[in-house]
């Protein structure tokens, strides 16, 4: 295997996580615009403003290194966000009660891989004084609160739209 400029795919992986960003804004942003008026509205409007913040401070963090903002790959995750709503979902003209189930999932996920990634420029945090690991913690200390609003608002489209129960409590109970 060819030794690779660490700086170089610093700027690489960076991108890739800039450009999953963008998708999650995307994301986060239209679920909060699909539940306002709902009692979730609230919540879900400051989760997309977080996670929006988060991506600022990705891009901040980017150039905080002198490393290139790649803008291309985030234009064709943006893309492929809002190509991915013209899914089949078994509807015509209305969302599918799994939408919001799928959603959530999906945004979850994006939520996990940012933490990772953060997780990742903390551990290099020594070799990179650019990077500030204080800040850094916060960020995903913020992913992780992150995640658990949306576990909880998982579980609670899995019973609105199969009459399901948190698996955390079946697994519990079968003990």
């Amino acid at each position: 295997m060819a030794t690779s400029d660490p700086r170089r795919l610093l700027g690489i992986y960076l991108s890739d996580h800039l450009a999953g960003a963008a998708g999650g804004v995307a994301l986060a942003r239209r679920i909060a615009r699909t539940h306002s008026g709902s009692g979730d509205a609230e919540r879900l409007a400051r989760l997309a403003q977080d996670i929006a913040a988060d991506r600022g401070a990705a891009l901040s963090i980017v150039r905080s290194l002198g490393l290139p903002v790649r803008g291309y790959k985030s234009v064709a995750v943006w893309a492929a966000e809002k190509a991915a709503r013209r899914k089949f979902n078994g509807r015509l003209r209305d969302r599918s009660p799994l939408s919001d189930l799928v959603e959530l999932e999906a945004l979850r996920l994006a939520v996990e891989g940012k933490a990772a990634g953060w997780r990742t420029l903390l551990a290099i945090a020594d070799r990179e004084t650019d990077l500030d690991a204080r800040a850094l913690r916060m960020l995903l200390d913020r992913a992780e609160a992150q995640a658990a609003v949306l576990e909880e608002l998982r579980v609670k489209a899995v019973d609105e739209v199969f009459g399901g129960r948190d698996v955390h409590a079946v697994t519990d109970a079968s003990e």
